[in-house]
């Protein structure tokens, strides 16, 4: 399985690094095989400040107010092809948004790095490309709440650190 991931850097408050780059992806591909997700799949991830997501957050969601992350799905239900890309045979899975200054509050008030709450939001939103819905569903929230550790501690990525 190959994930692809487009990345693009709409804030200034962090600077946004191969390195911090290539362990969201990772915590992406992670997640999808933790998923047993066996198609190839591209993911766009935009790194953006609250200005922005609060005015998505409100468009897309009727919330008036900044959130942590945001996610565009493009499969429908159970259909798990999404949209193909017939060229590259890959399933476009959505579209990530993070709030930057968002995660590093976050990262301070949990007492681990930015790096670590960049890829929960990273864990948390990929699931819900793949049709979490912990809103709606505690059963989801529950399942949620158990791969994200999962996932994260197989990359090293321990609460707190």
């Amino acid at each position: 399985m190959k994930t692809t991931v487009y990345f693009s850097n709409n804030q200034k408050d962090k600077k946004i690094t191969p390195e911090l780059k290539k362990l969201v992806k990772s915590a992406i591909a992670s997640t999808l095989k933790a998923e047993s997700f066996d198609y190839d799949a591209e993911v766009s991830v935009s790194f953006v400040d609250n200005d922005e997501i609060h005015a998505l957050n409100r468009d897309y969601r009727g919330v008036d107010r900044p959130t942590d992350v945001l996610s565009f799905p493009m499969l429908d239900g159970d259909d798990m092809t999404g949209d193909t890309d017939i060229y590259k045979g890959s399933v476009v899975l959505g579209d990530i948004i993070i709030s930057v200054p968002k995660a590093m509050e976050q990262a301070r008030e949990f007492g681990h790095s930015d790096e670590r709450e960049i890829c929960f939001l990273a864990v948390h939103s990929t699931l819900h490309l793949l049709g979490y819905d912990h809103v709606t569903s505690d059963e989801d929230e529950k399942h949620m709440i158990s791969r994200q550790e999962e996932v994260l501690s197989s990359m090293g990525l321990k609460r707190g650190e």
